[in-house]
């Protein structure tokens, strides 16, 4: 005898309980997946963009925008810092290595970011076409920069002022494209590269009045702000003090900033999961019911198994299968439903030009899925089959 196929039939022959119990199944195994994407890409982004850098240092302001803004480049910076406290800072003892980051401009929604080749370099980016920039007014495009716009080798652009489209067009400064960076998952892939010269020269070339204006920008340019490295373990402790207390910079620590980050999302997260086991509860609650009431339903055909030599296992294994193939149903629906969801929430909130939400991914976390859907499957069927298994023969064939 073929359970496998005899309860698939089964299964559907009430075809609008069944599709009632996958949807049930499916809609708790969905959210269970949207969480776990959302969580493991937001976390892989994190510590993807966050790797080697320990401290950012910016205007004073808050310290969670410093860091939304300087390392994922997803808020507006706080403000500017004068270039000489930055290369004062620089030269530091407890400094290893420090990049500044200035930013203002943008190109068709991707930010525009003067810098130099030690940020490429921190995140490895590799080049897929031409070379690094080298002189101001050049420009290296990231990934999804070039695979939007369509630019390639040494066409030119202007950016615009702000950090969305729609300002204002600085078209007497031209950057040409010298290289594309190959996908590399980072933030780099959003981003356009380019010396901080050029930054400072498109802003002067559009404010300065005369050789004169243009003298005096030069005597205060200014940066965003800088990204750091300690060079010792103890810096961890007082360069931040040194930063907050003695400059009118501000120093905020990444790590400690993103787990406050984390901690605010834990909320949200922990109401949907409740959402989601309340979901899964009454799927369980459905299957059971569904296949309790078919022991009842199916006397007939039972005893006719039974006559026909199917053993009581079998009789049972029929009921464990039926719950087994409402768990593989809902557990493909349900990991499609979530990819979906993830993808459509990126699209609906612009993120995946942000943190990278939304892409297709298969985490090993994903394996829980299926697992859990089989768990609720057989608590569902192990009363329904344990009856089955039980009951005599000659009582089901007993007219009621």
């Amino acid at each position: 005898m073929n359970i496998v196929a005899i309860s698939w039939r089964y299964l559907w022959s009430r075809p609008l309980a069944a599709a009632l119990n996958v949807l049930l199944l499916s809609l708790g195994l969905a959210s269970i997946t949207f969480l776990l994407l959302v969580s493991h890409q937001l976390s892989s982004a994190f510590e993807r963009d966050l790797a080697g850098i320990d401290l950012v240092v910016g205007a004073k302001g808050s310290p969670m925008q410093l860091i939304l803004s300087g390392v994922f480049q997803l808020d507006v910076p706080t403000g500017n810092i004068p270039l000489a406290a930055v290369q004062a800072l620089q030269a530091h003892p407890q400094v290893a290595r420090l990049i500044p980051i200035s930013m203002g401009d943008s190109f068709q929604g991707f930010r525009i970011i003067g810098t130099t080749p030690d940020y490429p370099a921190h995140y490895q980016a590799r080049l897929a076409e031409g070379a690094m920039f080298s002189t101001p007014m050049q420009a290296v495009l990231g990934a999804q920069v070039a695979r939007q716009s369509g630019l390639k080798l040494g066409e030119r652009f202007t950016g615009s002022h702000g950090l969305a489209p729609g300002g204002h067009a600085h078209g007497q400064s031209a950057y040409t494209v010298t290289g594309i960076l190959a996908p590399g998952g980072t933030v780099l892939d959003r981003l356009v590269l380019t010396p901080l010269e050029s930054v400072w020269r498109v802003h002067e070339t559009d404010t300065a009045l005369d050789d004169e204006d243009r003298l005096v920008m030069a005597q205060e340019r200014e940066v965003t702000l800088a990204l750091i490295k300690y060079k010792t373990p103890l810096a961890a402790v007082t360069l931040p003090r040194f930063v907050n207390t003695t400059t009118e910079m501000q120093a905020a620590a990444p790590a400690f900033e993103i787990t406050r980050l984390l901690s605010l999302l834990g909320v949200g997260l922990d109401v949907l999961q409740a959402l989601a086991g309340v979901l899964l509860l009454t799927a369980a609650l459905s299957v059971f019911i569904a296949l309790w009431g078919a022991v009842r339903e199916r006397r007939a055909d039972l005893a006719l198994l039974r006559m026909l030599g199917a053993p009581p296992r079998k009789v049972a294994g029929l009921l464990v299968c039926e719950a087994l193939w409402l768990a593989l149903l809902a557990s493909l629906l349900g990991v499609l439903a979530g990819q979906g969801l993830s993808a459509l929430l990126a699209w609906a909130l612009q993120l995946q030009n942000s943190v990278l939400v939304g892409a297709l991914a298969w985490p090993a976390e994903l394996a829980a899925v299926p697992a859990l859907a089989l768990g609720v499957a057989l608590a569902s069927a192990l009363l329904p089959a344990w009856q089955a298994y039980r009951v005599n023969v000659f009582e089901l064939l007993q007219p009621r």
